[in-house]
């Protein structure tokens, strides 16, 4: 039986007498936007992952990635509504948890765990591209560094990170910017439109149907999907009540905007199509302006992968130490994971995070990918599903931000959700499919003959209702 509708427990004391260590609130909205924007890393998705994009769907990437904020905008209004009401560093597990079960809950956790796994991987494995102009590095070797960078920054005290990824962010936006200034400057009059999708075959312009549009939603919504670390922030937070809910839907809108805008700038300013369809975004850029801009927008880009990568380590270690303190792995792992350093961060679970990162880089990154697509899409259908459960029993009155339209939001979201699933590759869903399957057995023959010690969602003691 689930504990569904059941509030969550506060943390208490373990059968030993001593309490698990809880993370310091130090940020308000303005410094958790920071860090949000940062993990979604609008740049880095921009010069990273868009170019995936350009080669699959051509001119219709815009279009994908404009469908793909509007879903996103009902996501966030789940987001906002179950961070508010519980608002935990385990995020989704935590919310999809409480409301719908334990499974459900450990199911959606293993997405998030997919998710947090890989995406620092594949954002990382683009350095080596634009450090090009300075520096000459393999890939898996530029990509491993970075991961290994992040992982120290990770082990420092949030706040000192909030400026770090603040500063790296402006880099980010000016380069962004400077792409879609020099993008609309140089339109191409023949451009194709941006509604009716064209991408360049071996045998010539061939037209974009609505299937691929779907079909690469996936990426689309992996490329926004940041936003969500605002709720995994949360126990950082101050006053999480109200501060969760702006910074997920003020990241979400920024976010959007920094990547749909260069988007558009790009497809309209490419010379041709076959230019357009290679995503040679850098090359572009010096055909636009001359080397000199070309390298300084390479750079940035590099220091958006990095920071990307220390925001990620940071989100990512959070949903470790969740996990231990809710009692998911057997007890020596549980306590490694539930260990504060001196600076207040997790800091195995940022090591356990980090260095996986960094071997994940010498393994191809495309296949990653479309994994993380199908994950994040699994994802968003379990938050929804949780959504519409978040107003009966115990939750019913207690404070939160409540979204609008509901339950219609979240019921629209699950089918469209459901839809986008069906379309996607069949490779990548036997991957996630297969992982999900085996943490579905640890489940049955761990986890759920010891419901009473082990996954054990819990709250911090400053948030009960």
């Amino acid at each position: 039986m689930t504990d569904t509708l059941r509030p969550p427990q506060n943390v208490t004391a373990t059968a030993d007498g001593v309490a698990p260590q809880q993370l310091k609130r130090s940020i308000g909205v303005v410094g958790g936007t920071l860090l949000t924007l940062s993990c979604v890393t609008p740049a880095s998705t921009l010069f990273v992952i868009v170019p995936q994009l350009f080669s699959s769907i051509g001119s219709a990437t815009a279009l994908a990635i404009a469908i793909g904020s509007v879903l996103c905008v009902a996501v966030a209004f789940c987001y906002s509504e179950l961070g508010t009401l519980i608002p935990s560093a385990g995020g989704e597990y935590a919310m999809v948890g409480t409301l719908a079960g334990r499974l459900a809950g450990w199911l959606v956790f293993i997405q998030s765990l997919i998710v947090v796994m890989i995406v620092p991987s594949v954002i990382a494995l683009g350095t080596a591209d634009y450090l090009a102009p300075v520096l000459h590095v393999d890939k898996p070797i530029a990509g491993a560094a970075v991961m290994l960078a992040a992982t120290l920054a990770g082990l420092l005290d949030l706040r000192a990170n909030a400026w770090i990824t603040g500063i790296f962010l402006v880099l980010e936006v000016i380069a962004a910017g400077v792409v879609s200034v020099l993008g609309f400057a140089h339109t191409n009059a023949h451009h194709p439109s941006l509604l009716h999708g064209l991408v360049s075959t071996d045998g010539g312009p061939s037209p974009v149907g609505i299937g691929a549009i779907i079909g690469a939603l996936g990426i689309a919504l992996f490329a926004t999907q940041g936003f969500s670390t605002a709720v995994y922030l949360s126990e950082e937070l101050e006053n999480p009540r109200r501060t969760v809910s702006r910074t997920v839907l003020w990241t979400l809108g920024l976010s959007s905007a920094i990547i749909l805008v260069p988007v558009a700038a790009i497809t309209m300013g490419a010379p041709d199509l076959q230019t357009l369809t290679s995503g040679d975004i850098p090359g572009m850029v010096t055909a636009w302006s001359d080397s000199a801009v070309g390298t300084f927008i390479s750079l940035c880009i590099a220091l958006a992968i990095i920071n990307a990568g220390i925001v990620m380590v940071i989100q990512n270690s959070r949903v470790l130490f969740a996990s231990a303190r809710d009692k998911a792995w057997p007890e020596p792992v549980n306590k490694a994971f539930g260990t504060l350093g001196r600076f207040g961060s997790p800091w195995i679970a940022t090591l356990a995070v980090g260095l996986p990162g960094a071997a994940l880089c010498f393994v191809k990154g495309e296949l990653l990918s479309n994994i993380t697509g199908v994950a994040v899409t699994a994802m968003y259908l379990l938050v929804a599903i949780a959504s519409l459960l978040s107003r009966r029993g115990h939750h019913k009155h207690a404070a939160a931000w409540r979204m609008p339209l509901w339950p219609a939001v979240p019921a629209l979201l699950i089918v469209v959700l459901v839809y986008v699933m069906t379309q996607l590759d069949a490779e990548p869903l036997l991957w996630t499919g297969g992982i999900t399957a085996l943490a579905t057995l640890y489940w049955l023959f761990y986890l759920r003959p010891r419901q009473a010690t082990r996954w054990v969602i819990s709250l911090p003691e400053d948030q009960r209702d």
